[in-house]
């Protein structure tokens, strides 16, 4: 069990790392060295050598190895978060985004839930086991990211092409985006723990015309061609499709509601399974949002060009039909291209590595009804899938009745409960120390 240092120690290391500001504004602008080095340090004071590595400058990356038993393990097991935190406008926020401060048992201010609050219970693990002279039974490696929240070219991007040895015996991955309480009617607490992502899709389109005086008829208008495909897109209504991983979700999710699992009207099955539907519905279609305009320069002037940007996301094996779908949807007038592509990720969920994270939240929350689910959007795997690295989303936290964990994310007075993270620490500590390893099992 984690010491009573540690649970203080996750809710002090996560105020302080929140008034590092590393926002990461895009296109290259962060600055994430001095959480890189704050974290190294806490590792180096627990006798655990970390090494920072900078992609440029500022960019900081923190990788370290921690040494197991080697009882019962085959490969390494990496534990990644990133650094990096999307901005924050402080007069639109209760207290100040970057103050990390602790009032009424919570931890307020960004990146309390995405996610330094995760670094924080991870660095509380590691260094207890050191006060306590225990090790897991196979190495953990830690690699605390830059630039997540955009490309990852600067982070996980950069350590999967440059360092690639630091990880090349690392067989699966945990990070952010599962494992929290998502209360689903009396009785039901459910932790949905990651084992799949929808791949990233961000696209550019382009609209050619002839540019011309506003006043004057334009059949070849850029911004109308472009108009029209970027309301084609918005307005499309994608088909169903079940991976395996929302399968099994569905099959676990009717299985506690007590309903068939009927995958011939998945739509008709949602609306049984109450707000636990909100748990997959986003992940049973592809999906395309137009997000950025960009055309002409005066009122008077029709543009020869106009340009849009689209967040598009994938599911595994979705990738031939969305390409399909845009051109179908774009028309002749109109082209695209990948501003940005990320394959979709889908792990197993019947392997001991799923089962152990299953058994280490049930064994801190009896009540508690794991099942697998698919995330929406994407995260730092992607980049470490590249090294055969399987990544599951797994960052416990024990969360209240009506606390709304996913409006949290890049949200206005994102926060933490203090309860959450003691949970979210025992749950880590249990699982990384290796009780899904047979040889060593049983409760510290």
């Amino acid at each position: 069990m984690a010491d009573t240092q540690a649970l203080d120690e996750a809710v002090r290391f996560t105020s302080e790392l929140i008034r590092i500001d590393t926002t990461n504004h895009g296109g290259g602008e962060g600055n994430e060295r001095p959480a890189a080095e704050y974290a190294a340090g806490l590792l180096a004071e627990a006798g655990i050598e970390a090494a920072v590595l900078e992609s440029a400058p500022g960019r900081a990356n923190v990788v370290a190895r921690i040494e197991g038993t080697g009882a019962g393990a085959d490969g390494a097991l990496l534990v990644h978060g990133h650094l990096d935190v999307v901005p924050a406008q402080a007069e639109d926020w209760s207290v100040h985004p970057f103050s990390g401060e602790v009032r009424d048992g919570v931890v307020w201010g960004r990146g309390a839930i995405d996610m330094k609050s995760t670094v924080a219970m991870v660095l509380a693990t590691v260094r207890s086991w050191s006060r306590e002279g225990v090790r897991p039974a196979r190495d953990i490696v830690l690699a605390l990211t830059a630039d997540e929240e955009d490309s990852a070219a600067y982070g996980s991007g950069f350590l999967a092409d440059r360092h690639p040895g630091l990880f090349h015996d690392c067989t699966e991955g945990i990070s952010e985006s599962g494992g929290f309480t998502f209360h689903a009617g009396p009785g039901k607490r459910i932790y949905p723990v990651a084992a799949g992502e929808r791949g990233t899709a961000w696209l550019k389109l382009t609209a050619d015309g002839t540019a011309g005086h506003g006043s004057k008829v334009n059949r070849t208008n850029a911004v109308t061609r472009l108009a029209s495909a970027v309301g084609r897109i918005g307005e499309h209504h994608w088909p169903v499709r079940i991976t395996p991983t929302v399968r099994a979700a569905l099959t676990e999710l009717a299985a506690l509601y007590g309903v068939e699992p009927d995958f011939t009207d998945v739509d008709g099955l949602l609306t049984k399974l109450g707000t636990a539907a909100a748990l997959v519905e986003p992940v049973i279609r592809n999906s395309a949002n137009p997000t950025m305009l960009d055309a002409g320069y005066k009122i008077n002037v029709i543009p020869g060009h106009a340009i849009a940007h689209v967040d598009g996301r994938v599911l595994p094996g979705g990738e031939e039909e969305f390409a399909a779908t845009m051109d179908e949807l774009t028309g002749p007038d109109v082209r695209w291209e990948y501003h940005h592509r990320e394959i979709p990720l889908e792990a197993p969920v019947d392997s001991p590595v799923f089962a152990a994270m299953r058994e280490a939240l049930v064994h801190f929350d009896p009540g508690a009804h794991v099942v697998p689910f698919v995330m929406g959007g994407g995260t730092d795997a992607k980049q470490f899938s590249r090294l055969g690295i399987t990544g599951y989303g797994f960052s416990p936290l024990r969360l209240p009745e009506g606390f709304d964990y996913a409006g949290m994310y890049h949200g206005v007075d994102e926060r933490v409960p203090v309860d959450g993270l003691h949970f979210g620490v025992r749950v880590l500590d249990r699982f990384l120390l290796g009780a899904h390893t047979p040889a060593t099992g049983g409760e510290r």
